[in-house]
């Protein structure tokens, strides 16, 4: 094809997205920000005062620095996401960053918030570059032989995202001779290859190009984990959905450095403690509830013991 054209039916594509997305925004009274959670919206979590947890080295060298550094991701929306013009973060994940950061006695003001890529959690969380994790991180024996895991705080699972109007698609045995979008040589994308053969499979390098895709109606569906799905779905809930049950498990749960149980268990503490005042809920509400899916129940936490 004619590099012009192919430019060509970019740039539309583009401006078919960019129409699309602000008629989501302002469609009808509500509609959440496409940047965002508005701060106004988001749940106040009570900082825990005088706590002290002087048998772990993480929250010690955290409290003589004045601040918590915790690992997060920045481009997944209403999950966590990094507003490039403020530097702000928001979405479900640094709601519970924040919520666990208050039970260990700090403020949203002493919160350092670092993005961290998926293939360098492990190595981040080993040389103290960030006290913890959170950040779409499913718990797994292989990772626990590298650090540790608090929670899990969700249970994700595969599902689907299609358009809002689309009825035919209720679960992946429709997929069927459907286009259908996930991530090159991820997970999903491997699980509908030889779950659901009968489906078209694209694939990009990343979700948004297959939202993209899918609002510009190029394919059908898009799969990968709900709580990511959510997110798109949240930040466009006229344009698209979530649908059927999650035909897998992914427990997410907040990665400490190995050795600090101490840690690990106050986390978990902490976790329990929110799901039982209601924040947790709030948390998800405020967040990945804007898709119009409901708070499921908290997965159980898994204090698994000291190694």
């Amino acid at each position: 094809m004619h590099p012009h054209f192919t430019r060509l039916r970019v740039v539309l594509a583009a401006v078919a997205l960019t129409a699309l997305v602000l008629a989501a925004g302002c469609g009808r009274e509500g509609s959440p920000p496409v940047k965002g959670p508005r701060g106004s919206d988001l749940p106040r979590y009570t900082v825990a005062e005088d706590f002290r947890l002087p048998e772990s080295p993480t929250w010690v060298k955290a409290e003589k620095r004045g601040r918590l550094v915790i690992g997060a991701k920045e481009d997944q929306p209403y999950l966590g996401e990094k507003d490039p013009a403020s530097g702000r973060y928001t979405g479900f994940d640094i709601e519970i960053a924040k919520m666990l950061a208050a039970s260990l006695g700090f403020p949203p003001e002493a919160i350092e918030f670092k993005t961290i890529a998926s293939a360098n959690r492990e190595t981040a969380l080993q040389n103290g570059q960030i006290d913890f994790y959170v950040g779409t991180y499913t718990i797994n024996e292989r990772r626990k032989q590298l650090v540790g895991f608090a929670g899990p705080y969700y249970m994700a699972g595969q599902s689907l995202l299609v358009r809002a109007d689309e009825d035919d698609i209720k679960g992946p045995q429709d997929l069927a001779g459907k286009r259908v979008c996930s991530a090159a040589g991820s997970t999903p994308y491997q699980r509908i290859q030889s779950d659901y053969p009968r489906a078209v499979l694209v694939a990009y390098d990343t979700y948004s190009v297959c939202v993209d895709n899918l609002l510009t109606y190029q394919v059908e569906a898009v799969t990968t984990d709900d709580a990511i799905l959510l997110g798109y779905a949240a930040k466009a809930p006229d344009e698209l959905k979530v649908v059927g049950k999650p035909f897998s498990q992914e427990p997410y749960g907040i990665g400490v450095p190995r050795s600090d149980n101490a840690l690990r268990f106050a986390l978990d503490d902490a976790l329990v403690a929110d799901e039982k005042n209601g924040d947790w809920k709030r948390a998800y509400d405020a967040t990945l509830g804007l898709s119009g899916v409901p708070a499921p129940k908290p997965p159980p936490v898994d204090r698994y013991p000291a190694s």
